[in-house]
């Protein structure tokens, strides 16, 4: 079964022809800011806190993001990938931020006034401190809210959106079961989830990020496949809805490879949705239950992964022997304070992915991770993932010569590759 989908006529999905989709990508927690009513924000906030730095103003998009736009589209980009934050619309259940919904429509409008596509984010990794004190994805009855705020963006916004996306990556925690380096951080992270739900006064908090893959996935595979119905329903068809995966190129053999891929990759493409998003930053050489050690002699990135351009064609044929429909990179770059290879990783993954399109893999958009150096999560503000630098102290944002290198490619096309598209 190849993506399942909803009877009806499907919607138009972008990126066929010259309209192939360049963009750049980034995340409501991670650039706006000020996200208190996160709950990733208590999770920061509790001591000990298995985060390397508050991410605090993150890099204060919230107050620049019209700014990001225009540089985005002076650049030579023609969409942008950002999320809406849901404890900014749903700051307590039920309690509905006109002011919020509003500041989205603002950023929604200057995206189109700039001749982009808005690709929205539902949910990336987060969600509202009451979700998660009420149990998150760890129980159904999490469905019912999360659907109810993807038909709310719907209704509210839908007529700006051009492609949604339910959840960024939820298959991360079956991909991470298998890393070495994230089992002896399980006691901890459970640890620190007992402390933020004491700090609260709560009996649980279970943020979809750090949350049990093994309960949560099959939950939000069904919430996944709810917010699709009603997303459809909403819009009349009109917004084209899917997901995106965090896939590394998986290499060794080709049984402890299916095994890995019968639990964080097949049951989402398995699943509704009119495309689907790759992200791919490395490969990992699997075992029978476990990734392998690294070889010493590899070339790491900030994040402790292999430097690995190759990989994302290789996880794009992947995907495509397995879905019929089209398919988007939603994330692809490098952490490196060295922009040189980044400008390196960009071409080599670039040409990967001109073979696939010459083999009429139905590839439709690549979108870059990320426009801004941000704050990483647990690693904090440290890797540097960004087309543009930012200062910590000013905020001021600098172009490194990556993203003229990337945006003139974009502009260029694949025509300038000669690939007919």
């Amino acid at each position: 079964m190849a993506g399942a989908r909803a009877a009806g006529r499907p919607p138009s999905v972008p990126g066929r022809g010259q309209g192939f989709l360049w963009g750049v990508a980034g995340a409501a927690y991670q650039t706006e800011g000020g996200n208190v009513a996160s709950d990733l924000w208590v999770m920061e906030h509790t001591k000990p806190s298995i985060f390397k730095d508050p991410s605090g103003d993150a890099v204060d998009s919230y107050h620049r993001v019209f700014d990001d736009i225009a540089l985005t589209a002076s650049l030579g980009f023609n969409t942008y990938r950002f999320s809406i934050e849901w404890s900014r619309i749903e700051p307590e259940r039920g309690q509905v931020s006109r002011a919020a919904l509003a500041y989205y429509r603002r950023v929604l409008e200057a995206i189109r006034a700039h001749g982009m596509l808005p690709m929205v984010t539902f949910v990336h990794f987060t969600s509202p401190r009451w979700f998660a004190a009420a149990g998150g994805f760890e129980t159904r009855e999490g469905i019912a809210p999360y659907v109810d705020y993807c038909r709310l963006l719907t209704r509210e916004l839908g007529d700006l959106i051009g492609m949604a996306t339910t959840f960024n990556e939820p298959n991360l925690g079956a991909l991470l079961a298998w890393s070495p380096a994230i089992r002896p951080l399980r006691p901890l992270i459970a640890g620190a989830r007992q402390l933020a739900a004491k700090a609260i006064g709560a009996e649980q908090f279970a943020p979809p990020m750090l949350g049990s893959a093994q309960v949560q996935q099959p939950i939000m595979i069904e919430a996944h496949d709810e917010a699709c119905a009603a997303v459809r329903a909403e819009s009349g068809g009109r917004i084209p809805i899917g997901v995106t995966l965090a896939l590394n190129e998986e290499r060794g053999d080709p049984r402890n490879i299916a095994r890995k891929h019968s639990t964080a990759m097949l049951p989402w493409l398995q699943a509704d949705g009119d495309w689907v998003g790759v992200q791919n930053y490395t490969w990992t050489e699997v075992g029978e239950d476990t990734d392998l050690p690294l070889p010493a002699d590899v070339e790491m990135t900030q994040m402790g992964y292999p430097y690995a351009p190759e990989s994302l064609a290789a996880v794009v044929r992947t995907v495509a022997a397995h879905w019929n429909k089209p398919i988007y990179v939603t994330e692809n770059g490098v952490s490196s304070e060295d922009d040189s290879r980044r400008v390196a990783f960009i071409d080599r993954a670039l040409e990967g992915l001109a073979g696939c399109l010459r083999d009429g893999i139905d590839l439709r958009g690549y979108v870059h991770w990320s426009l801004l150096d941000n704050w990483e999560w647990v690693h904090g503000f440290g890797p540097r993932f960004g087309l543009v630098a930012v200062d910590r102290s000013t905020f001021a944002r600098t172009p490194k010569p990556s993203a003229a290198h990337l945006g003139r490619i974009a502009r260029a096309g694949w025509a300038a590759r000669g690939i007919a598209r």
